[in-house]
């Protein structure tokens, strides 16, 4: 079966669909995330992302749960917004969970389609976003690319560029927060990924500088009862994959690539999907420094991060 792209600007903001045979996956401009990735079973649709209902759903509450949110210039929380860099001082402006700010800047972007391009072997999308410094707390022009392609065996994965022309290097983390369902509840999955290491945070969220050891998830654990909102340091040297959801014959392969070494996993209250979420830089890296990047100029730093959905015996 060949594969295809199609685009709906029938909404608010175009949807780009990425087809090959019973697999789909449906990517938002709003936002620049993938909103559904569907694979067509016996047993019926099997959309294993948490998404929005539609465009005008992710536009009103995109910041309800931030769900597959990428999170960029920096990742999960920043200290009461504030950082310091190259000798001054800045506060972020936009969104606040009290006390500090959280996600980033781009959360509601919207990107401009830069090229579609399908083949027999893969469909894919190019989205862009210029982020031009409207934030006092980020006066740092840069570019975005996320680049979304569909291969065989249910596979996904996206690219993020990241490129600047800014006089001098400018502080940065990149990262994104997809929600995944397998049809039940949390308490019915099984989590692994390659980490011993936990970072420790504080009450508010926010990494000590201390490593905690937690070694279930290397061997894989059910999560009943297990309630995280918690960074991981990934095993550089292990084999891949690195992350592994399963639920009965249902599973989710993770691969990011070493840009991302952490891996963030949360259980929200109703227990009705995971957040998985890599991270090139660990929450506050703005202060702390953990996995902060400085990009220079003219110069891409890229992010990549593939998806496999395995489905037996159905």
């Amino acid at each position: 079966m060949s594969f295809e792209v199609s685009v709906n600007a029938q909404q608010q903001h175009p949807i780009i669909t990425l087809k090959n045979g019973n697999t789909s996956a449906e990517i938002y401009a709003f936002g620049g995330f993938v909103n559904a990735f569907t694979i067509t079973t016996a047993s019926g649709l099997l959309n294993v992302i948490d998404g929005f209902t539609s465009v005008e759903d992710a536009v009103v509450n995109a910041t309800n749960g931030f769900k597959s949110s990428f999170l960029s210039p920096f990742t999960c929380r920043m200290d009461k917004g504030e950082f310091a860099f190259a000798g001054a001082n800045y506060k972020i402006e936009k969104f606040y969970l009290p006390p500090h700010a959280i996600h980033g800047l781009l959360f509601d972007a919207v990107y401009d389609i830069i090229d579609t391009n399908s083949n027999d072997n893969a469909a894919s999308v190019t989205l862009q976003h210029t982020y031009l410094a409207t934030d006092k707390g980020y006066p740092f022009t840069f570019t975005v690319q996320h680049l979304w392609t569909l291969e065989a065996n249910n596979q996904l994965s996206v690219t993020t560029t990241v490129h600047h022309t800014n006089i001098n290097a400018i502080p940065y983390a990149q990262g994104w927060h997809p929600y995944f369902t397998l049809g039940s509840t949390v308490d019915n999955y099984t989590l692994q990924f390659d980490s011993n290491t936990m970072l420790e945070f504080d009450s508010t969220l926010l990494p000590t500088g201390n490593n905690i050891t937690r070694t279930e998830f290397a061997e894989g654990a059910l999560l009943k009862g297990v309630f995280l909102d918690n960074c991981f340091k990934l095993d550089a040297t292990a084999n891949q994959p690195i992350c592994m959801l399963n639920y009965n014959n249902i599973s989710v392969t993770i691969v990011p690539d070493s840009s991302y070494p952490f891996l963030q996993v949360y259980t929200p209250d109703d227990r009705q999907s995971i957040a998985i979420e890599n991270l090139s830089g660990a929450p506050d890296c703005f202060n702390n420094g953990i996995g902060l990047r400085l990009i220079e100029p003219n110069t891409s730093s890229i992010f990549t991060t593939s998806y496999f959905v395995s489905i037996t015996n159905f």
